[in-house]
This record gives structure tokens, sequence and C-alpha cells, in this order.
């Protein structure tokens, strides 16, 4: 994901400020140890979440409190036509236990 030029400050404070309903949903749908970071030269957004086995990515875009979400971010960080968050998905190189 992508944040807009001058928005680092105000996107930690929105996150900050996260909605319970929204934090919520996403432990009720199996996402755990949630992190975002910031590359603060290339605005890029990294996060890494751990899922649940029976976690269905199709329910999150779906669900109201969501998309109710991407409409309060959209004016700050890269989105779709739909507000949601323009992303890219990585492939792991490399892991250590």
């Amino acid at each position: 994901m992508k944040l807009k030029p001058g928005f680092a400050g105000e996107y930690k404070k929105r996150h900050d400020e996260i909605w319970p309903e929204l934090s919520a949903f996403l432990s009720e749908s199996g996402i755990q140890d949630y992190s975002i970071f910031l590359d603060e030269e290339t605005l890029i957004l990294f996060a890494v979440q751990k899922l649940a086995d029976d976690f269905d990515e199709a329910t999150i875009p779906a669900h109201p409190i969501v998309k109710k979400w991407w409409a309060y971010m959209a004016d700050i960080m890269d989105t779709h036509p739909d507000n949601s968050p323009v992303s890219e998905p990585l492939h792991e190189v490399f892991h250590m236990d």
C-alpha cells in the first residue's frame, strides 16, 4: 500500500484511534498480531498479519465496516475507485523460526 505525501502523522493518528467495531471484526475474522510499517522515504506501507487456518479473505472487503474504513482512509492513501487500498502482494523469499 502507499501513503500520499504529507500524511504519515494523520495515518498513524487514525490507526491509533482505530474504531473498536473494526478491530473486533478483524479479530473475529481470524486476523491476529497485525502490524503496519511505513518506509518514510518511499511512503510504502507494509502490513504483516497472522491469519487463522480458516481465514476467508473474501469476507473482509465485503463487510460494511471495512468499506466505511476504506472511505475514511481514501483521502490519505492510494486507492482503487471503490476506495480499497492499492496493494501489491509480496512473495516470501526467506523465513527463519
